[in-house]
């Protein structure tokens, strides 16, 4: 381990001893960012009063405090807080105080808001770190063998890189066996792997959207059938503080917002999902009421970049486990209806498959989709060196844990969004860039 690592580690035991003598179980984790407010999760040990003290940092002289939230038990005791009244475009410093008393971390809390840059000026620049596939071993309750989960220090990775965001893009958690027929079950996965320590500077600093894929869900491959599925929205819901709005209800976790020029669909790809053995070619994979909203917010939305993320591949045409080419109907219906509404700008974003690559559709008389896989961040890697997915860039295969930085900068007239595949250990792999023009 090398000198930075271990100081890192040193940093986090330090941390985790005085959080010891608290009751912060888990984050602070910043949510959603909007131009006046910003969400804030935390986790306690018990049922106590829990608000933040925050501060402009370039003004700390006028330090404000939220409401205070009682922890219960029935929610895992944690909480969401809210910080309103906000500037936009600012950075802010805050504090965590439970039963009144400010908590200590060995590692900065900052968060910020987005910044008023419509009519004014050109788009800010700003940095997008993408993962999937998380699992934190738990003897007795993994399978036999090997722990499954490695490399914990890809967050040590990722926050390095300093993003503004992060998005999470499903198998943020692995539920076993003993966890998805009960709510107890489900927050004791949650809690564990978010109680994390290599997770936790990461949790701090940077603000975090969630979509899910089978493993928070239920079972693996779970699918629309799927007994417990309220229950398993319910307790995701719990752990992420995404943006409020349910555009398709209470149940299913797909969401919108924008950051900068860019506007971001997280879609659920489980709720309306017909069974993978269906033998029906027209069954559903994202359903018809979700891509009747998604093509309605594609249309409306005027962002340089729509960037649409999902749990499973959307562009691959290789029918390999759970990609959208085993739903040929409803895929190809997808694609007609974006070709067909002429919509500008959109970069899909997948993860699932335990390895990462870039896929690319050519399209009659337009530009051409792409579909950004990057998975796996802890759990094991899958060799896809054999699989036929004759839509793949060439040299962007990469059979190792990894996760994704993208990185928007330039003039409205000409965005650029640079897509760069890192290893868990924070080394480039690859990179592409892609300009707004390329996608008109």
């Amino acid at each position: 381990m090398n000198m930075k690592a271990t100081l890192f580690f040193l940093g986090l035991l330090v941390s985790f001893a005085v959080r010891g003598q608290t009751l912060i179980k888990s984050g602070p984790m910043l949510g959603y960012s909007d131009h006046k407010e910003v969400a804030v999760w935390v986790q306690t040990t018990k049922e106590v009063k829990v608000k933040i003290r925050f501060w402009e940092i370039e003004n700390p002289s006028k330090p404000r405090i939220s409401e205070s939230i009682k922890t219960e038990k029935k929610w895992a005791y944690s909480a969401t807080i809210l910080a309103d009244s906000l500037l936009p475009g600012k950075k802010y410093q805050y504090e965590v105080l439970v039963n009144g008393k400010v908590q200590n971390f060995a590692y900065p809390l900052q968060f910020q808001t987005l910044a008023l840059w419509q009519f004014r000026t050109d788009p800010p620049e700003f940095n997008i770190a993408v993962g999937s596939c998380t699992y934190v071993n738990e003897p007795g309750w993994d399978r036999p063998g090997g722990g499954y989960g490695d490399s914990m220090m890809v967050f040590k990775s990722i926050y390095e890189k300093k993003p503004d965001l992060m998005l999470w893009i499903g198998d943020n958690t692995y539920t076993r066996e003993g966890d998805w027929n009960t709510w107890g079950g489900f927050l004791h996965r949650h809690t564990h792997t978010r109680s994390l320590p290599e997770l936790q500077p990461l949790l701090a600093s940077t603000h975090h959207y969630a979509t899910w894929d089978d493993h928070e869900y239920g079972p693996n491959d779970a699918d629309r059938s799927f007994w417990n599925k309220e229950m398993a929205s319910k307790a995701f819901q719990t752990f992420w503080a995404n943006p409020n709005g349910k555009p398709l209800g209470e149940g299913p976790v797909t969401s919108t917002f924008g950051w900068g020029d860019c506007q971001f669909f997280m879609l659920d790809d489980r709720w309306f999902r017909a069974p993978n053995n269906d033998k029906d070619s027209t069954k559903a994979f994202l359903g018809d009421a979700q891509i009747n909203w998604l093509i309605d917010a594609l249309t409306f939305s005027r962002a340089n970049f729509k960037i649409i993320a999902c749990g499973g591949q959307v562009i691959n045409n290789a029918r390999f486990y759970e990609n959208y080419a085993a739903y040929p109907v409803e895929r190809r219906k997808l694609i007609d209806r974006i070709t067909a509404a002429k919509i500008p700008g959109i970069l899909f974003l997948s993860g699932d498959r335990h390895h990462a690559e870039l896929s690319k559709l050519e399209r009659a008389g337009t530009y051409p989709l792409y579909d950004l896989t990057t998975s796996p961040l802890t759990a094991g890697v899958h060799s896809a060196g054999n699989e036929p997915n004759t839509l793949r860039v060439d040299g962007t295969l990469y059979n190792g844990r990894n996760f994704a930085m993208l990185k928007l900068s330039g003039t409205a007239k000409e965005r650029v969004l640079k897509i760069q595949v890192m290893s868990n250990l924070g080394g480039l792999v690859w990179e592409k860039e892609l300009k707004s023009s390329d996608l008109k």
